[in-house]
């Protein structure tokens, strides 16, 4: 990651809002929330508050990472939706491209993860001291040097499925972090959070939301 933060300027990118909740779509190059210093002040979430006065951080998405990123409007949201995510009950879909051409089609990647504390923010693949981590991928189509894939998390371990691509052989294409060298040359990370679904805080009753994949 380079020293200079310049974050996109895109007006916000709403998907949906309702009394209880909202969700954007987030740009990628963009933090979830304030870094330390000034310069690192613009966030999605300042962005959301400015827009919307009340609204309340419940998860975040990468910086280099785009897509659906939901944000509560009530405590009641923030805690109900919290729940959610802690408890596994969310859906999450994303897509990716990664360098090389996967031979099974469909596969699961178990492996434990844990901070790299030397290396932080980086993660690593650790049996002794590492959390459960599963994702389940699915290939979309194969490139001429790379695969677009689909990704289902099933935990929400930091940077999950970087480590877990990166760990079969398959980095993500422009992954500032874990990209080896020939998987570098993109325009951006080529990691977007296509699908979210959960019950909304009010009645239950189940919500799908999507953000179209820009790349």
């Amino acid at each position: 990651m380079s020293d200079a933060y310049n974050p996109p300027q895109d007006p916000l990118d709403v998907l949906h809002l309702d009394h209880q909740l909202i969700v954007v779509n987030k740009p990628a190059g963009l933090l979830s929330v304030p870094g330390k210093g000034e310069h690192l002040a613009d966030c999605l979430i300042a962005r959301v508050q400015a827009a919307f006065a009340d609204a309340l951080l419940i998860h975040r998405l990468d910086r280099d990472t785009s897509g659906v990123m939901v944000f509560a409007l009530t405590r009641h949201a923030q805690r109900h939706i919290g729940l959610q995510f802690e408890k596994r009950q969310t859906k999450k879909t994303y897509v990716a491209r990664v360098f090389g051409l996967m031979k099974e089609k469909t596969g699961t990647v178990d492996l434990p993860l844990i901070v790299d504390w030397p290396n932080r923010p980086l993660q690593h693949v650790n049996y002794e001291t590492g959390k459960q981590a599963i994702t389940d991928w699915k290939v979309v189509k194969y490139e001429e040097i790379a695969t677009r894939v689909r990704l289902f998390p099933k935990t929400g371990r930091s940077h999950q499925l970087r480590v877990h691509m990166l760990a079969i052989g398959h980095p993500i294409l422009g992954d500032p972090f874990y990209a080896t060298v020939e998987a570098r040359d993109a325009p951006r990370m080529m990691l977007h959070a296509e699908e979210l679904r959960l019950r909304h805080p009010e009645g239950g009753q189940g919500q799908r939301f999507r953000a179209v994949c820009p790349f």
